[in-house]
């Protein structure tokens, strides 16, 4: 049976951990990063996704410092999801300690980046960050670059996937933030095509979520912030939930 991880989300914005309010543009700072990492890695967490603010180079150096720092003190992997643009950007951060590199607007803008990325470092060190937002007109689920495309994500995601990328983190931008619930019957749908891991992000409010997810989909990993950080839940409470309904987790 699949074991299933379950991941923090730190959203990293002018070095500190911060999440946009629902309904506002006003963020609110939940902490540091580094201190963040250590205390989900005593609560249990299998994973750390770090996302810095797209605007962000993926080669700075005040991100490598922070990664750099972030490995120092936590031994769980770590995914590093930033505006990489060069296949240096991606050698730079996984020397710093990053254990995969998550690409998102550059696999759209340059898909040869991918292969080249996979072919330098292998498949398993590359994830595409997979936004969507569902068009009120059509129904239909588009990819976020962060701007709205007319990509369908379901389409998407397949050609990430023939490019080489070795995971997928699928969110739902109309669900993050919302505590309503993942997106379950998207990533069935992906799932039942796809052989690599995806990971569910957006939506998560309860412990409940995240069995409904591993239950009805076949996603490897969920994913949440504010829910979180907000102590809403721990991470140990989500594991033992899960082990009562006979879901296994690392």
């Amino acid at each position: 049976m699949l074991t299933r991880r379950i991941l923090p989300c730190l959203n990293v914005i002018d070095g500190r951990v911060k999440k946009r309010l629902l309904g506002s543009e006003r963020l609110l700072d939940v902490g540091d990063p580094v201190e963040l990492a250590f205390k989900y890695q005593e609560n249990g967490a299998d994973g750390l996704v770090f996302i810095t603010d797209p605007k962000q180079a993926g080669g700075g150096q005040e991100l490598l410092e922070m990664v750099e720092a972030i490995s120092q003190q936590v031994f769980m992997p770590m995914t590093v999801v930033c505006n990489v643009r060069t296949v240096a950007e991606v050698r730079n951060l996984l020397l710093a300690g990053a254990d995969k590199v998550g690409i998102s607007t550059r696999s759209i803008m340059a898909p040869d980046f991918i292969p080249r990325v996979a072919q330098a470092f292998g498949n398993q060190s590359i994830v595409a960050m997979l936004d969507y937002h569902v068009d009120p007109r059509t129904n239909r689920k588009n990819v976020c670059t962060p701007g709205n495309t007319e990509l369908d994500a379901y389409e998407w995601a397949l050609r990430v996937v023939e490019l080489g990328v070795g995971e997928l983190l699928v969110n739902s931008m109309d669900r993050d933030g919302t505590e309503n619930g993942f997106d379950t019957a998207f990533y069935r749908d992906l799932t039942t095509t796809l052989t690599i891991p995806v990971v569910a992000s957006g939506g998560a409010g309860s412990t409940a979520d995240f069995e409904e997810v591993f239950v009805n989909s076949g996603v490897t990993g969920a994913m949440a912030a504010s829910a979180f950080h907000l102590d809403q839940m721990t991470i140990s409470e989500v594991k033992e939930t899960l082990l009562e309904k006979g879901i296994l987790v690392r």
